[in-house]
């Protein structure tokens, strides 16, 4: 048995020199700081780890606890960070698995998909369920690369807390700061959790400046190590000040000795400021080497938030009526849609019929899972705060929110908006409610996607459908001329992964196009189009006379702005407005110059002319037609995809990467030093990245790695705009 070294008695001359965080300035605390207070709190782990009475635990032992008991939560970080290795030995020392998996033999829990045994990368997020020491917790691996960003988005979206976990020879990472973000978005609290300090390079202080700079957050340091690198042996608890009410408890009460504070006083204070996002407790140690993985989750129960401490303003509208967020599907070979669910309040069973607001219908639950990676324990029922897995739902797809019946959702959207009313003000929560989900970002890469023969197209249809309900940021569409089925997604690692589970899970040989990336197209000046739609079918006439603008807008706005001019009438609007605005939409999906999507126009109606009984299908089509003359007629720009870049590279091989990145038409932002390398940070145009990871571990022998994020879309140069044309029509 692995000996877990703890160290909790400190000289305070040894570790004088160290930094310890200070949270804010106050003379009262300034001498608590003096006093240099590192209380000790110990910890019993003399059992053997993964054995609790030589088995494996139960898990219907903690099917329904209780809410303060629940902690939902997630691990982030940037790719290689560790996530999984952390997931793996965190299940084994809490003890559902007998033997500890591993990234690179492909054995790993979490990652049970054949793509990412196969890479060592987590592509989809897998949630398990264990308890430790009498919580429960709900955990979430989420992937670290940049294609899979969605996958971390929906999931923070239904989680009370997070861990960050960073290798602690390389601090922050590109990828570090998306999902940072995404939390900060989400006001989701975290801890800090500096893995690998095992690790030739590992630094602990760098690895803690880089959390104060880069994230602008303050470290709350809980651990130092013993040793760094190949001399790490283990961490040793301390605590500095933490807040006011903290700083009263020990100068007051406790000031002659330090040592009487109660360990619970210490938490509750620890607690209470990583809750109020204040600070984030830093933690450290090697999950590869179990080292730190116990004392992460003593944090994770003791100083992360249970659901009921969120706040959630929306509950308050369903007074404990069932209220849930579909924020996953898989597709299951045997069961059919199984649907992830975070109950926020109210209770699930089976054989419940429940109402999905989103999609206006309602469904029947037929059985209830708690999920344990790839495998799903059957339960009678599930209550608020708890993550579910639910099997029966068929129209439910990601970022639907699922109540009891139609009638709670309107008794809930109307009580939100008399409390609006209440305030004088437009409640949005209202909304966001009854619409909660997850942003989807637009696919930067397409491709055309071919079966093997005719006769296999509505199997491939079939799998697409299929994957895009697990994977809303995967868009697929058919080109109006060829009639080819068009694959749109995140990256060349997202559809390669689409591409091969299309094989393995669905049995289809498809094939894949080339590669190209999914520009964009705007406009430069204002003007104006009319035109006039007249047919006859059978004894009925349709006519319409269009006259409308174009022009850009001053914000960048992906969808079309839609204005109507002082001539258009009320009672027109009443019965046309979504005919019309249908036209429009459909005629900004292909711009004149690539058929690429159009961004940044907005349109106005000046006057619209429609003869009695026609068709709202003809007022559609003449006012699609006419936006499209009045695109043509307009000056028009291409929009490429602008990348944010981060390239690390040993300082040897710095000279070859930037002049192959000057070649690329990239602009270098900074070159900054992390430890014995050199970041490289810049755009780069998306169309010169193909095949770039090829290229760079050519240049720099398989040493250098690089991280990619989608920036902006910035336009064209005249002279590359025309030599993008040009190659497009074939000419040259």
């Amino acid at each position: 048995m692995l000996t877990y070294l703890r160290i909790f008695a400190v000289n305070h001359q040894k570790i004088s020199s160290l930094h310890i965080n200070n949270m804010c300035c106050c003379k009262r605390r300034a001498s608590l700081k003096r006093s240099k207070l590192f209380v000790p709190f110990g910890r019993n782990y003399s059992s053997l780890p993964g054995l609790i009475g030589n088995d494996i635990k139960s898990l219907h032992s903690v099917i329904n606890p209780p809410i303060a008991k629940i902690r939902n939560i997630g691990i982030m970080a940037h790719i290689d960070a560790g996530k999984t290795t952390t997931t793996e030995r965190i299940l084994y020392y809490s003890g559902y698995t007998r033997s500890l998996g591993d990234v690179d033999d492909g054995d790993t829990v979490t990652d049970f998909m054949a793509q990412e045994r196969e890479r060592g990368i987590t592509i989809q997020s897998a949630a398990v369920t264990f308890d430790w020491k009498g919580y429960r917790i709900n955990l979430i691996d989420t992937p670290g690369h940049v294609d899979f960003t969605l996958e971390v988005e929906r999931c923070l979206r239904v989680l009370d807390g997070a861990v960050a976990v960073f290798d602690a020879s390389a601090g922050v990472e590109a990828q570090t700061l998306t999902v940072w973000r995404q939390a900060d978005k989400h006001k989701v609290p975290r801890i800090c959790f500096l893995n690998k300090m095992d690790k030739t390079g590992a630094s602990f202080n760098y690895a803690v400046e880089s959390i104060r700079e880069k994230l602008k957050a303050k470290p709350l340091l809980l651990q130092l190590p013993i040793g760094e690198a190949k001399t790490f042996k283990g961490v040793v608890d301390v605590v500095a000040d933490l807040d006011d009410e903290f700083a009263d408890l020990v100068l007051g009460e406790f000031s002659e000795n330090f040592d009487l504070v109660p360990a619970e006083k210490l938490q509750t204070a620890i607690h209470r400021v990583t809750v109020a996002q204040m600070a984030v407790p830093v933690l450290c140690g090697s999950a590869l080497k179990n080292k730190g993985v116990q004392p992460l989750l003593d944090a994770i129960t003791m100083y992360l938030p249970s659901p009921e401490e969120r706040n959630y303003e929306f509950l308050q509208w369903y007074k404990g009526d069932l209220c849930a967020l579909a924020f996953k599907v898989l597709h299951d070979k045997q069961r059919g849609p199984v649907v992830f669910m975070r109950i926020y309040s109210g209770v699930l069973k089976p054989q419940l019929a429940v109402h999905n607001i989103n999609g206006n219908c309602t469904e029947r639950i037929s059985r209830l899972l708690l999920p344990f990676a790839d495998q799903h324990i059957e339960i009678p029922s599930l209550t608020a705060g708890n993550i579910a897995l639910t099997v029966g739902l068929k129209q439910t797809a990601t970022g639907d929110t699922i109540v009891s019946s139609k009638s709670s959702a309107l008794a809930a959207a109307h009580q939100a908006k008399w409390e609006g009313e209440k305030k004088h003000k437009q409640n949005r929560d209202a909304e966001r409610l009854l619409l909660a989900g997850v942003e989807i970002p637009e696919p930067v890469f397409f491709c055309t996607i071919e079966p093997p023969s005719v006769a296999k197209q509505p199997d491939l249809d079939h799998a697409l459908k299929c994957l895009q309900r697990e994977d809303p940021s995967l868009k697929v569409r058919l080109d109006p001329d060829s009639g080819q089925t068009i694959l749109c997604g995140m990256g060349e690692l997202h559809i390669e992964i689409i591409h091969d589970r299309i094989k393995r899970e669905y049995g289809l040989e498809t094939y894949l196009g080339p590669l190209q990336v999914a520009y964009r197209e705007t406009i430069l000046n204002s003007v104006r189009a009319t035109d006039t739609l007249d047919r006859t079918f059978g004894d009925k006439r349709h006519l319409v006379t269009v006259e409308l603008e174009a022009r850009p807008t001053e914000k960048p706005s992906v969808m079309p702005v839609i204005e109507y001019g002082e001539a258009v009438s009320g009672d027109l609007l009443k019965a046309f407005q979504e005919a019309i605005e249908n036209g429009i939409h459909s005629a900004c999906l292909q711009g004149p110059l690539l058929g690429s999507p159009i961004q940044d126009v907005a349109i106005t109606l000046h006057s619209m002319v429609i003869h009695p009984g026609t068709s709202t299908t003809m007022v559609s089509a003449c006012v699609s037609r006419c936006v499209q003359k009045a695109l043509k007629k307009a000056d028009k720009q291409v929009l490429e995809p602008l990348m944010n870049l981060e390239v690390t590279v040993a300082g040897d091989y710095l000279s070859p990467v930037l002049a192959d990145l000057a070649q690329r038409r990239g602009n270098i932002q900074e070159i900054q030093t992390r430890q014995d390398n050199k970041v490289v940070i810049g755009f780069v145009p998306l169309a010169e990245l193909m095949g770039y990871s090829t290229v760079l571990r050519t240049l720099t022998s398989g040493s250098a790695t690089f991280a990619l994020e989608l920036s902006t879309y910035e336009a064209m140069s005249p002279q590359d705009q025309r030599i993008l044309l040009t190659r497009r029509s074939g000419s040259s």
